[in-house]
């Protein structure tokens, strides 16, 4: 038991939210809460069920107290409902527009604050904030035959306990204070997590103490009636991120950067970093070079300087690992563990190279989908992979971020020599329309194809790098290795664009039946 109802309705009080109670216990101080859920599947004896969301059944309530649960909160607009629902079961109302911050505050208390038992990390930024989070752990897990590290982001979930490909970037309160509790259970030192700007306007992190912030970068993203109404709301979103930290990390390469370091001052500690030569940094890099599958640096730090090797390519990369280190510098990593973990690192679906069959033709794939990151994904393909054509998959999401519709083929158009717009999570719209919408945007010199089926886009997209006598660089953009598609309500199992892409190639080449390359 972490806590009991009576313990749960003064919390809320006492942050200004009154619950209306139904079907109270005669004494709530008797009755223990040891969880919360907001998915039935997890319901467990003891714990606390929030009812949200637009795909809430009360069927979902009905099973989680079948399964033991103790009290359910819900907001107004629900409550009649559940009351008919579940006429004997306590019920805890609150006003509508403040069940998000009811359901943090009581998910943390429910679960007992595991934060407290183990370092965590916090990044957010508009790039980067998967391939910083799967740095930070392989570092922390560098040298040990078990895990030190769980990770929650876009790409895992891992706690010690479960595993899974995450849905959200930052799971909803009560799942994140499941995964904090699970790592703090299997004995995990650190709990590395990528930080939406949705989770931080909507509350999901509140109450969760972080050992370090990480802020990374800010582009123009995510504006849409779903998100965020503008650019300082989505801004303003994410610097929030400083307020529950007790140390910072600071890109100052990025946009807005004094704005960021003003915000972060309110920290214990700030650390800043630069690989553009920004003179007041804590961290920065000399000596970059590429090395086949990789890039070569020395790191300069408050603690110690060196060579090391990262073993990915992309040379906005150094970026992402000098973010990392400057995060290890506030934890107190020892080097030999960075350069290890950095040495090793793979990001899933994250400037990923794939098998090189062909030796005129690389693949790549990678998560890239919005303007600042096309900026620094291009950018360093065409310096990294020089002569080259360069041919790009990509789609654009149904029912947000709208601009990318028309800032993704503009700012593709200024590096590649044939883009092909197919399906990449449409959601509720029409991939023809969203296509076509591309398409309007696209500059009148540049080649392009609509081909709304993913697979069959890249299948044309192998064939024309083929067809290259120069040679060619395939970029698989945005879906990283995802293994669903966002249809209507639904996300549709698919293949990854990696598999396709070995799969099409091995087929061109006439290799289907030849053993596949070491490490494919």
């Amino acid at each position: 038991m972490n806590t009991t109802l009576a313990q749960l309705i003064e919390l809320l009080m006492a942050a200004g939210i009154t619950p209306r109670c139904h079907a109270l216990p005669k004494d709530p101080a008797a009755v223990g809460v040891s969880g919360a859920d907001c998915d039935s599947r997890f319901a467990a004896a003891g714990h606390l069920f929030v009812c949200k969301g637009a795909a809430f059944r009360p069927a979902y309530l009905t099973s989680a107290l079948e399964r033991g649960c103790v009290a359910y909160l819900c907001d107004e607009a629900r409550s009649g409902e559940l009351a008919q629902t579940a006429p004997g079961a306590c019920g805890m109302v609150v006003e509508d527009g403040q069940l998000r911050r009811a359901m943090a505050l009581a998910s943390a208390e429910a679960w007992g604050h595991p934060d407290q038992g183990l370092s965590v990390v916090g990044v957010t930024g508009t790039k980067g904030k998967s391939t910083v989070a799967y740095m930070l752990r392989h570092i922390l897990d560098a040298g040990s035959a078990a895990p030190r590290a769980g990770i929650m982001g876009s790409i895992e979930t891992f706690d010690g306990m479960e595993r899974a490909e995450s849905v959200n970037t930052t799971p909803e309160a009560p799942d994140l204070w499941r995964h904090v509790a699970n790592a703090r259970e299997a004995g995990l030192s650190h709990l590395v997590m990528e930080v939406s700007s949705q989770a931080l306007k909507y509350d999901r992190v509140v109450g969760l103490g972080l050992d370090v912030a990480c802020f990374l970068n800010i582009g123009r993203d995510h504006i849409s009636p779903a998100e965020h109404p503008d650019f300082e709301d989505y801004f303003e979103s994410k610097l929030r991120i400083f307020d529950q930290a007790r140390t910072a990390v600071v890109n100052l390469d990025s946009a807005h950067a004094e704005r960021v370091l003003e915000r972060a001052s309110c920290c214990g500690r700030v650390l800043t970093h630069s690989s553009a030569g920004d003179a007041r940094a804590d961290v920065w890099a000399t000596d970059v070079r590429p090395v086949e599958g990789g890039i070569r640096f020395v790191a300069h730090t408050p603690s110690w300087e060196g060579g090391l090797l990262l073993s990915m390519p992309g040379l906005f990369n150094v970026d992402n690992a000098l973010s990392a280190i400057a995060c290890c510098e506030l934890l107190g990593i020892r080097s030999e563990q960075i350069r290890e973990g950095l040495s090793k690192v793979k990001v899933p679906g994250r400037m990923e190279l794939l098998p090189a069959l062909a030796p005129k033709v690389v693949g790549i794939v990678d998560y890239a989908h919005n303007k600042l990151s096309y900026q620094r994904f291009f950018a360093s393909i065409t310096k990294e992979f020089p002569g080259r054509r360069i041919v790009a998959v990509f789609g654009a999401p149904g029912g947000k971020a709208h601009e990318r519709r028309q800032e993704l083929p503009a700012e593709a158009s200024r590096w590649a020599d044939w883009l092909i717009y197919t399906e990449e999570d449409p959601a509720h719209e029409d991939v023809g329309e969203i296509c076509a919408q591309m398409a309007a945007a696209t500059p009148a010199s540049q080649n392009f194809e609509v081909i709304p089926d993913r697979p069959k886009a890249i299948k044309r997209a192998v064939d024309l790098a083929l067809s290259c006598d120069e040679g060619a660089v395939v970029c698989l953009l945005a879906k990283g290795d995802e293994t669903r598609q966002h249809e209507g309500d639904l996300f549709v199992p698919c293949e990854t664009d990696g598999s396709i892409y070995e799969r099409v190639l091995r087929g061109r080449l006439g290799l289907e039946d030849a053993p596949k390359p070491s490490g494919a």
